[in-house]
């Protein structure tokens, strides 16, 4: 039957709209900015600021920063440090999850309590940076996939995601005489595609965008993901003289600065627009998991 809105209820669904279109020109608003920004020509940009002029702009910025070494090799660096990283920290979630999740599983109270500890009490920089240290792992790409890769939060979401799967299969599969590690492959692994697309999504995007793990543990410039490269250009406020030609003066390195940035946002960022759909019709799902429970 229809139930027909009442005055209160269309001011709400009003309001909610509004708010709603207000959140969304927030976001999309700075994105459109950034992006236009990219193309434009230095100078017509720091004069005019955006223009719907088409003479006003270039490629410029672009062209400098897909010439660069130093660019290419931190982006390059990036996508195998938060590739490795995420196949890592996925791998790990799954395999501590799924024991949890047992139920006759012994110590599975201890070791819940011991990993839930770990998530309000750490060692801090300074112990953990010894650790590396002793490990040999320093200037290597291990100090920046390995020490972050065990997440708590994700081992809790891969638990919770596999105590939801009907305990039926696990039984039926048991009665047919199948061992642990068949019934984790064979029945769990298939029917838990939602969660490792989460899981992989939440791990790459946060490696990602991480620069201080790098900061920290390397050394060689050569090792460098784009963010640490980024940070010198956005932060810093430092344009790498390669970027630029040596008959460029001062004054035009610092009229193509601004350009640089922006084509540097842009380009990082293309690769979690290109996975975002791809994962999108897991997202929902994943994200859900346990809040019934």
């Amino acid at each position: 039957m229809n139930v027909k809105p009442t005055r209160l209820d269309r001011a709400v669904l009003a309001i909610n709209a509004c708010l709603l279109t207000l959140t969304v020109l927030v976001v999309i608003i700075p994105l459109l900015y950034v992006v236009a920004a990219s193309f434009m020509e230095p100078t017509a940009l720091l004069n005019k600021g955006i223009s719907l002029n088409p003479a006003d702009y270039s490629i410029e910025g672009y062209k400098l920063i897909l010439g660069n070494e130093a660019m290419l090799r931190g982006f390059l660096n990036a996508v195998y440090y938060s590739a490795a990283f995420t196949f890592v920290t996925v791998v790990v979630s799954l395999f501590a999850g799924y024991p949890l999740a047992v139920d006759n599983f012994a110590g599975k109270k201890f070791f819940m309590t011991v990993f839930v500890f770990t998530m309000f009490f750490g060692g801090g920089l300074i112990p953990t940076f010894l650790v590396v240290k002793d490990l040999g792992m320093l200037n290597t790409p291990w100090a920046v996939i390995l020490p972050a890769a065990i997440n708590v939060w994700n081992i809790i979401l891969a638990r919770t995601f596999f105590k939801g799967i009907p305990k039926e299969l696990n039984e039926a599969a048991k009665v047919d005489g199948a061992a642990e590690h068949r019934i984790f492959f064979g029945i769990v692994l298939p029917l838990s595609k939602p969660i490792i697309f989460v899981l992989a999504l939440y791990a790459f995007v946060g490696q990602w965008n991480s620069y201080f793990d790098a900061m920290i543990y390397l050394e060689d410039q050569k090792l460098y993901p784009l963010q640490l490269v980024l940070r010198s250009i956005l932060i810093q406020n430092q344009v790498d003289p390669s970027m630029i030609t040596d008959r460029t003066a001062m004054a035009e390195m610092k009229r193509l600065s601004e350009i640089i940035k922006y084509a540097s946002i842009v380009i990082s960022s293309l690769p979690l627009l290109v996975m975002y759909p791809f994962f999108q019709k897991y997202f929902e799902k994943g994200v859900m998991v346990g809040s019934l429970k």
